[in-house]
């Protein structure tokens, strides 16, 4: 079986990314709230529709846009909210069956992996250096999830002020 064939990778390269690094900041930034694992379900389960949904329409009005034929553009945003879908839905069986604490671990290796799989096939596609194209990539996760560290401490500091 040829996984080519299987997975356009030029088709699912957005959502899958996107998911990836919008639901680790959202695991990362809503860990230490209380009910923490309540409050990082409900926000994937809002990526993984509200906002796939408003991604792969903007996804389709830009393939509408370069006059792609309909076709093409149908599959294309099919493809983008499906890999945005699945991978999101990993993240919440992640938080919903695995203690908060492995989840995260486990989020984080396996976002990072899907990082690193997608810049692999990207950089082999265009001939470049698939090393160099990893490392930029998952410097950019990393950062990611350390804005979302920073947001969290920043913001419940914040908010234990106001309570007060």
């Amino acid at each position: 079986m040829n996984l080519k064939k299987i997975i356009n990778f030029k088709n699912i390269s957005f959502g899958s990314s996107s998911a990836v690094i919008t639901s680790l900041a959202i695991i990362i930034g809503l860990s230490n709230t209380i009910n923490a694992k309540i409050n990082i379900i409900t926000a994937l389960l809002i990526i993984a529709i509200a906002d796939n949904i408003s991604d792969s329409f903007g996804i389709h009005v830009h393939q509408e846009s370069e006059c792609c034929k309909p076709n093409e553009v149908r599959k294309v945003t099919i493809d983008n909210f499906i890999a945005r879908f699945l991978i999101t839905m990993v993240f919440v069986l992640f938080i919903l069956f695995i203690s908060l604490t492995y989840s995260i671990i486990l989020s984080i290796i396996f976002g990072l992996f899907i990082i690193t799989i997608l810049s692999y096939s990207i950089a082999k596609r265009q001939k470049i250096n698939p090393y160099k194209e990893i490392f930029k990539h998952l410097a950019l996760a990393i950062l990611v999830m350390f804005i979302g560290l920073i947001l969290r401490n920043i913001l419940s500091t914040f908010a234990i002020k106001l309570v007060k």
